[in-house]
């Protein structure tokens, strides 16, 4: 196993830089520590809310704000994120502590806020040059990513006070009636129309299990922080834009639609952002295996909840192609969303077909 230098970053992609000296001014008045100028790049990824790195001489900070162009805020609602920060990271050491937090919109235009920076390793498609893992360490890897989530859905939400973070009654029939109307609503011609897989969704859903927990709902390789001196150890968790509380088996599915296998179809494999195909990367059906091990939940016909996040995930990607179509983003690499999301409603009507997963 080899580790590489932390996450690196780059100057702000065009039309979404940021304007540092009103930034500088607003912190200043928060605090007298911030002082002096301030040098603000972009990391890389992320297709929603844009992440920037803030440095003020050795000190460093990350900055999250809602992308250019939104329209729909509830979507992007930055103190709901704040507010899951600034109490998990009390009891789930991998949540990052928020620092400061803006509502002012004469600063930026929006809502933001700044909260301390995990030094580490994000993998994304391809492993980092300099960075390899064995076999073993993949599956290692693998279960570490896996008991970290599981470890998050323990979480005492009321100890937390976080109890009042969701509605758990009724979360599955909201989830699927909800994406299926944003679906509807952010269609383009270009990609399918998805009511038969719509209409199976609504028609096999789940008995209400009773099962209520804090779920991430973007939990992936590209969401946690890996330590620089043991890559195999997860050291923080990302991007809480669509924590809540819900049933934990919708958040494995979640989880799941982003994992592409070395046995996968041709097309789906296209669609990978993420090193889970190499060797010794555990299986879809080997992580649900453990997850029910590790959390002690029994798992029925896992299938539905694999289909349904394949289905979020194309939603969400047809979304931004949408706000693409209509010029509200100008970023090239969602030119190829409308793709994605074809290729992703295929493959849950092939998991519909077989019943797998």
């Amino acid at each position: 196993m080899e580790s590489k230098s932390p996450e690196e970053t780059a100057p702000p992609r065009a039309g979404e830089e940021l304007d540092a000296g009103k930034l500088l001014e607003w912190m200043a008045r928060q605090s007298p520590e911030f002082t002096g100028p301030l040098h603000i790049t972009q990391f890389p990824g992320g297709a929603s809310n844009l992440t920037y790195l803030v440095r003020q001489g050795e000190r460093e900070w990350v900055l999250r704000r809602p992308p250019f162009g939104t329209k729909a805020k509830s979507a992007h609602d930055m103190g709901r994120e704040v507010r899951v920060l600034s109490a998990l990271h009390r009891v789930f050491p991998y949540a990052p502590k928020p620092v400061l937090f803006c509502e002012d919109e004469s600063v930026m235009g929006c809502p933001f806020y700044v909260m301390e920076r995990l030094q580490g390793v994000i993998l994304r498609k391809d492993l980092p040059p300099g960075f390899s893992l064995s076999p073993e360490d993949a599956r290692t890897l693998c279960e570490n990513l896996l008991d970290v989530q599981v470890a998050l859905h323990r979480v005492d939400v009321q100890a937390a006070g976080l109890a009042d973070f969701g509605k758990p009654e009724g979360y599955v029939r909201r989830q699927v009636d909800g994406w299926s109307e944003r679906y509807r609503k952010a269609r383009t011609q270009d990609v399918p129309d998805a009511e038969p897989l719509m209409k199976w969704l609504a028609e096999h859903l789940p008995p209400e299990s009773g099962r209520a927990a804090l779920i991430h709902n973007d939990y992936k390789f590209d969401n946690v922080v890996l330590d620089p001196k043991n890559p195999l150890r997860i050291i923080g968790v990302l991007d809480w834009e669509m924590a809540t509380l819900g049933d934990p088996l919708m958040d494995l599915g979640c989880s799941l639609a982003y994992w592409v296998q070395a046995d996968d179809p041709p097309d789906f494999q296209m669609a990978r952002q993420l090193p889970t195909h190499l060797p010794g990367m555990m299986t879809r059906r080997e992580l649900v295996a453990r997850y029910a091990e590790k959390s002690g939940l029994p798992i029925n016909d896992f299938h539905f909840y694999y289909v349904f996040g394949l289905f979020r995930l194309a939603v969400i990607a047809q979304q931004i192609y949408y706000r693409y179509a209509l010029g509200q983003t100008t970023n090239k690499r969602f030119a190829q969303f409308g793709q994605f999301v074809t290729v992703l409603c295929r493959h849950a009507e092939r998991v519909i077909a077989t019943q797998g997963v």
